[in-house]
């Protein structure tokens, strides 16, 4: 007998961004097309080919963690237990009256593109000038891309699936799709899904420069970030964490939680093409909203709003517009498409999550905020956007993208409650 999947809902959700720390005023700044980019503070980038990012401002670990635990912790992981708080606190759960068999039921799967990378840097520094007998005993666990998870586990008890999906830029989406996989399947009933990364180093910084990755902008910090225009020259780097509370349906009603949203299907494929470029004709892409759409049971024309990776590179926004095309046909002249990495900066292995969250969050308000320093659209680039106003429209469905080095592509779809009640 053929058993109907359980449904995954989103209860809860937290961030902390270039655009605030927190999911509400990450949002309101989206919305109101605000640019987290300005110059380096967290190291001298005098020497740097990009001397600007979208740091976090105002950010103190210790409004989260003691102090002692604070310094085991790489940044990436103060982050993602940030916004892991801000998640659990937003979907009503009180993880200290748990009993076992609930902490049994909740997991943990949060990812990271590239793990602690001030840690490593700092502790590479520490080994070269005084040798390995200086090097932390903590070196190797604060590094390793798992164990931002392991730390949000420990601090609230939960003992579900817990690891991690790295994949790159495509990492958030990859999580999110791992827990829907895991309730789906029976092995939790609550999971926290997200990515987290603090990249924002001279190593992070110089090695993306390396690679001509970056925009060079360094007059204009807030200008740099500019999907779909002719005149981008690069990504700008950010960081922060996203988290959302993926829960069966089930589970939700039972305790009277509030539903955002329903994960309707994530999709995945690879290009199989090259390193760092994308397929020129986006197949990867196109191959992995494909999927989604199979999975979900919906058309591309039950779309309202696509929230495009788009990370401001002259390769990336095309293949990605193209493989939009091919999918939605005529539909991707009615869906309204945003770039929030206009914003936020290309947060990494954090990207997928928080703009899952943008993407929940279109559906819970109904508007779609901008691609903002879209001047002259590169014609290449034919989608309909919401050029550097927000847009007021009705949104049922959303899709969000994240592709990542190596060809890794993904697309998440979510939908307001009422559609997954027709399916």
């Amino acid at each position: 007998m053929r058993h109907t999947p359980r449904r995954v809902v989103v209860t809860g959700y937290g961030a902390v961004t270039p655009l605030g720390l927190s999911a509400a005023s990450t949002w309101d700044a989206a919305v109101r097309g605000v640019s987290g980019a300005a110059p380096i503070t967290r190291f001298d980038a005098a020497d740097q080919t990009t001397r600007f990012a979208c740091e976090l401002k105002g950010f103190d670990a210790l409004n989260y963690v003691d102090r002692k635990l604070a310094k085991r912790m790489d940044v990436y992981s103060h982050y993602a237990v940030a916004a892991a708080n801000e998640a659990i606190a937003h979907a009503g759960l009180d993880t200290s009256t748990l009993t076992d068999a609930q902490r049994a039921r909740i997991g943990v799967i949060i990812g990271s593109g590239q793990g602690g990378m001030e840690t490593f840097q700092n502790q590479a520094v520490t080994w070269h000038t005084s040798g390995p007998g200086r090097l932390s005993p903590f070196f190797v666990p604060m590094i390793i891309p798992d164990i931002a998870g392991a730390w949000v586990a420990m601090q609230h008890g939960l003992r579900g699936p817990n690891h991690a999906v790295v994949s790159a830029c495509a990492t958030g989406n990859d999580c999110i799709m791992s827990a829907l996989d895991s309730i789906r399947a029976n092995r939790a009933d609550i999971i926290l899904a997200g990515g987290a990364e603090c990249a924002i180093t001279p190593l992070g910084v110089g090695g993306f420069g390396a690679a001509r990755a970056l925009s060079t902008r360094n007059e204009e910090p807030t200008r740099a970030s500019r999907p779909f225009d002719v005149d981008r020259d690069g990504f700008v780097l950010g960081e922060g964490a996203g988290v959302l509370v993926l829960e069966s349906l089930e589970s939700a009603e039972s305790r009277g939680a509030t539903i955002y949203a329903e994960v309707l299907a994530v999709g995945a494929a690879c290009d199989a093409h090259h390193l760092t470029a994308p397929h020129p004709d986006g197949i990867g892409a196109r191959l992995a909203m494909e999927g989604a759409f199979a999975e979900a049971r919906i058309s591309p024309t039950d779309v309202d709003t696509i929230n495009m990776h788009a990370t401001s590179t002259g390769l990336g926004d095309v293949a990605e517009c193209s493989a939009v095309r091919a999918v939605f046909g005529d539909h991707a002249d009615v869906a309204t498409s945003t770039a929030t990495k206009s914003m936020t900066g290309h947060m990494l292995g954090a990207a997928g999550a928080v703009e899952a969250l943008f993407s929940i969050l279109s559906i819970v308000d109904n508007v779609v905020p901008p691609v903002i320093n879209l001047e002259s659209v590169d014609p290449a680039c034919n989608v309909r956007v919401a050029a550097n106003v927000a847009e007021q429209r009705s949104v049922l469905v959303a899709l969000s993208n994240a592709f990542g080095f190596g060809g890794h592509n993904t697309a998440a779809i979510f939908a307001a409650r009422e559609v997954g009640d027709s399916l």
